[in-house]
């Protein structure tokens, strides 16, 4: 048995070590290829529009990690956690037939919803005035 746990976690070791390595490879070959597509529009459109100098490879990665720091950050995606569909669809697949159609009934009583179709009668109340 310890020659098999011992070849476990040899294999294991071996595909923790060549996952980390893949993950490493599409991260350098997406930086390098974000670096060249940046560098290039840059180059292209900032001169001729704006009279601005041209930039580097490395001017162009800067550029785009500050602007990652300065508007979105770098954070995980969800990291595996449930996305809001999934869960919507949870509590609704939990909702009983009466509690749905209060739903869809309170979401009817507000306009701009993509829930409710423009040819649904506006309540008298919700009506606007002239």
């Amino acid at each position: 048995m310890k020659i098999l746990e011992s070849t476990e976690d040899g294999t294991m070791n071996q595909y923790r070590f060549l996952r980390i390595l893949k993950v490493l490879l599409i991260v350098v070959v997406a930086g390098t290829l974000l670096g060249f597509v940046i560098m290039h529009l840059w180059n292209w459109l900032m001169p001729a529009l704006f009279g601005l100098n041209m930039i580097t490879f490395w001017q162009a990665l800067g550029l785009f990690v500050l602007g990652k720091l300065l508007l979105g950050g770098f954070h995980r995606h969800h990291g595996g956690r449930p996305r809001w569909g999934q869960h919507m669809r949870q509590r609704w697949d939990q909702m009983s037939p009466e509690e749905r159609e209060r739903f869809r009934a309170g979401i009817r009583g507000r306009r701009g919803c993509g829930f409710v179709s423009s040819d649904d009668p506006i309540p008298a109340e919700q009506a606007p005035t002239r």
